[in-house]
């Protein structure tokens, strides 16, 4: 593995796509941060956040969440991302890996499968656990600044792995996000796991019904239920999300993305678009919204 290229960003933007460093240090306010909400994109590199200050409320792949002070947060590489709004008194502070870090030193997650739904990107923080994060990091700062740098590029590796199993632990003894759940539940997150998955060639309801088992009705109305939003309405968000950020982020025709995206023609993915946005994918990608 090449020594990594590390880097420590203080109130600039963070990279929008990928980290051009192996990994990033910094910090953040609400006013830089509200700059990731003109469109949704999807993230390829690792994030773990800390809300030092303030609160947000930002969507995750098609589920919108509120974040407040403590909250330590994780994005997973391939996470459909919007912000909505941070508070003007917001900070944050983050780690970033990039894409290829993340591949090359994923060993430890791979001999331990941490499994991470979509359902859940975050934990709240008790002040002792708070306590830790902050050291942790500070730490963590203060190690790559030493001369010369005391992070390797294998304790670098081994500090990421060890980052996301305490994510995984912390949040999975956490009762306030897992609590008994009703059958309602399971089928809604069961449903919402699947779309994430096959949003780009299942567009009809029952092709998710069929695949868990239940019959049309009963998923619609249980998904209605517990959400307040239709299970069809469920599936056009994820293509939506996705649609939107290779519309801003990316030079992709238009007639590949609708391919992608597991529409017959560019018409029938023209007409869906409009339908929901209010505008052609043409008219969306040349915006500056």
């Amino acid at each position: 593995m090449p020594e990594l290229k590390p880097f420590i960003m203080k109130e600039e933007k963070i990279p929008l796509i990928d980290c051009p460093f192996d990994y990033l240090f910094g910090e953040a306010s609400g006013k830089v941060l509200n700059e990731y909400g003109r469109f949704p994109c999807q993230i390829q590199c690792a994030v773990y956040a800390f809300m030092l200050k303030g609160n947000a409320r930002a969507t995750f792949n098609i589920t919108k969440y509120e974040f407040k002070e403590n909250d330590l947060i994780y994005v997973k590489p391939g996470s459909f991302f919007l912000v909505h709004d941070f508070s003007e008194d917001a900070r944050l502070s983050y780690i970033v890996f990039s894409s290829s870090f993340v591949e090359k030193s994923t060993y430890g997650m791979r001999r331990m499968s941490f499994p991470l739904p979509s359902s859940m990107p975050m934990v709240s923080l008790n002040p002792e656990q708070t306590d830790v994060v902050v050291h942790f990091s500070q730490t963590l700062e203060k190690a790559l600044n030493t001369t010369p740098s005391m992070l390797s590029s294998e304790r670098m590796a081994f500090i990421f792995n060890l980052i996301h199993q305490t994510f995984y632990e912390l949040r999975s003894s956490t009762k306030e996000y897992f609590p008994q759940q009703d059958r309602k539940s399971e089928i809604f997150h069961e449903y919402s796991d699947l779309v994430l998955h096959h949003y780009h060639e299942w567009h009809q309801v029952l092709e998710y019904a069929e695949a868990m088992h239940i019959t049309v009705p009963h998923l619609c109305s249980t998904i209605k239920s517990v959400s307040g939003h239709t299970a069809g309405d469920i599936i056009a968000d994820a293509i939506l999300m996705d649609a939107k950020s290779q519309l801003k982020v990316s030079n992709v025709p238009i007639k590949e993305i609708a391919a992608k995206l597991g529409f017959e023609n560019v018409a029938f993915f023209n007409r869906f678009f409009k339908s929901h946005v209010g505008v052609t994918p043409r008219a969306y990608r040349n915006t500056d919204s």
